[in-house]
């Protein structure tokens, strides 16, 4: 579904990735763990069209998708659920989802997803005409969630979804992302959590200094004496 392949990218005069390559399969849950500032968000970003590649290939479904806008790397399939949420602080929870489907045309598809986003979510079916900024930090990532699922993605990018939530919205983010998955959604989650995003996933890449340092089977990663000293605490 979603392959780079040699991908590098750079700020300036900084190479943030170097040789980059990764798949993500229809309908698996592919995470990415690494220190800060290994590279994963920059993955993510590069993907979504916010950052272009200096070289390599980004492909989904069989169409190269390097170099498009982000606007168009959307029309084509991909949301990004970015960290810190970013959601519309002083728009309301419908118009946030609203913002979600700006890139379609199709009305009364528009209008179904979003009667159905807001059944996935009861807390911002009853909160719907509330700003955004007022929810809690884990109604907030709820809401980005569903802004993404509003686009009627193929595949969604999440970074780092469980970060500054408490443990029990921890535990309830991870059983939506699953939930997405199971549906048939392809997943690419970025996560600092990597106990419980290799518990989730299918497969898995760490990341090292702009590059893939391992990659495998999320359980036997998780097995792995390097990820477990580096990245579980074992």
């Amino acid at each position: 579904m979603l392959a780079l392949e040699g991908v590098a990218a750079r700020y300036g005069r900084i190479a943030a990735l170097c040789d980059v390559s990764l798949t993500v399969g229809p309908g698996e849950l592919v995470c990415l763990i690494g220190a800060n500032g290994a590279g994963k968000t920059t993955t993510l970003r590069t993907i979504s069209g916010l950052l272009h590649p200096t070289s390599g290939r980004i492909v989904l479904a069989g169409e190269e998708i390097h170099g498009l806008a982000p606007r168009e790397i959307l029309r084509r399939g991909i949301a990004h659920c970015p960290e810190g949420r970013r959601v519309f602080p002083y728009m309301t929870v419908r118009e946030n989802l609203e913002m979600g489907a700006y890139a379609r045309a199709d009305a009364k598809a528009v209008a179904a997803d979003l009667d159905r986003v807001l059944g996935h979510f009861p807390i911002l079916a009853e909160r719907r005409r509330q700003a955004a900024g007022t929810l809690s930090g884990g109604e907030q990532q709820m809401l980005a969630i569903g802004r993404a699922l509003m686009a009627r993605p193929r595949v969604i990018l999440f970074d780092e979804p469980s970060l500054g939530l408490a443990p029990t919205m921890v535990e309830t983010v991870f059983s939506i992302i699953a939930g997405i998955q199971r549906e048939g959604t392809t997943v690419l989650m970025v996560e600092q959590n990597a106990h419980m995003a290799l518990q989730l996933a299918t497969r898995a890449y760490v990341m090292e200094t702009g590059r893939i340092a391992l990659e495998g089977p999320a359980r036997e990663l998780a097995n792995d004496p390097h990820v477990k000293q580096a990245y579980l605490g074992g």
